[in-house]
This record gives structure tokens, C-alpha cells and sequence, in this order.
């Protein structure tokens, strides 16, 4: 997607141990148009992969959100989010995974409730990065849990040096990359 391309070399920034500074349009301040574009592309890169029949968006609290309800939207479906906290207003028996947080450091808990993800549901997994695939694999057990069937994983950027789509690949879906960035020393490369 050469419009996201552009936009990481021009505002991108490596700030060390792997983190990819591009918090300006992506994660921290979001770019509605660019946004946009980018639920645009994921549905018509799923569609060329005949991927159909999708029911729900799913990703995680909070990055991901963005392009998750743009990628809904093409779609005309609910998206949910993988929560960190348990509000109260969550039933008993929610879905419930681990994953590191690189950026956070530590282990968060992520939860759905059963209420959103059934076994009749059919999921497209949207997030802002794949890094180790950590993170999406716990979202993943996530849906698997609920009986879902997941029929695609789509990432905004990939950060190709950590590994996660080879830590992804026996789920045997189409996994998706709008950007793909890789390191060279202290400089990124964006592809």
C-alpha cells in the first residue's frame, strides 16, 4: 500500500530494541483518512484471496482498533476488540488468553466475551503490527475458544526480523502485510 509506505518513511522513526515510532498516524494519533484506505485495502486483499462469508473483525485493545472498525466497515460487519480489563458488565465464562507486551513489557491478559464470538461466527483478525506473533496468537486461541472459525489475518505493518509470520503459518490462513518494514543496524528499511 503505497500510500502507508510513504507515510513510515516520511514519519517513521526506530527508536531501538525493535519499536517502530509511527504513533502519528497509526496507534496514537490516528489518520481517519489513511485509516480509511487501510480498511479499504485489507477487504479488497481478503476478497482477491476469496476469502467471504465474514461475520465479525476481531483484534486487540487498543492499537488495533482503528483499522479494525475500518476493515469492519468495508465489510459491513460488527468488529470486537480483545479486552485488557474485565469490566463488570462481562459475564462469567469469557474467553481468556496471554501474550507478552514488547512495548509494555510484561504479560497482558486478553478477553472476549461470549456474548460478541460464537461458533457461528466466521473472523478476519485485523492488528497495527506483526512483531512476534505472540499477541496474534493469543487472540487467536481467543477465537479458537469461542468455536469460531478464522479465515484470515491482517496486519497494517510487519516487522519481517521478528519472525511472526513463521510463528503464524501452521494456522494455514492468508496472512496479510500492508507495510513491511525490516532493520538494518540503526535504520529501517519499508517495503
Amino acid at each position: 500500500m503505497e500510500a502507508l509506505i510513504e507515510r513510515i518513511q516520511s514519519e517513521g522513526t526506530y527508536i531501538g530494541n525493535g519499536i517502530i515510532k509511527v504513533d502519528g498516524f497509526v496507534n496514537h494519533q490516528i489518520d481517519p483518512i489513511l485509516t480509511t484506505a487501510i480498511g479499504r485495502e485489507f477487504a479488497a486483499r481478503f476478497a482477491a484471496q476469496s476469502v467471504d462469508g465474514v461475520t465479525k473483525v476481531v483484534t486487540a485493545e487498543v492499537s488495533g482498533i482503528a483499522p479494525a472498525l475500518a476493515t469492519a466497515q468495508m465489510f459491513g460487519v460488527p468488529m470486537v476488540y480483545a479486552r485488557k480489563h474485565r469490566p463488570i458488565t462481562m459475564p462469567e465464562g469469557f474467553y481468556l488468553a496471554e501474550a507478552p507486551s514488547h512495548t509494555k513489557g510484561g504479560v497482558v491478559q486478553l478477553m472476549i466475551s461470549p456474548e460478541y464470538l460464537s461458533a457461528q461466527d466466521n473472523v478476519l483478525l485485523i492488528d497495527d503490527f506483526l512483531a512476534t506473533g505472540l499477541t496474534i496468537g493469543a487472540i487467536v486461541e481467543l477465537i479458537e475458544q469461542s468455536g469460531a472459525k478464522l479465515c484470515g489475518i491482517g496486519c497494517v505493518i510487519e516487522k519481517v526480523f521478528e519472525g511472526g509470520r513463521e510463528y503464524l503459518a501452521h494456522l494455514d490462513v492468508p496472512i496479510l502485510s500492508l507495510a513491511k518494514i525490516d532493520l538494518a543496524g540503526d535504520s529501517f528499511t519499508v517495503f
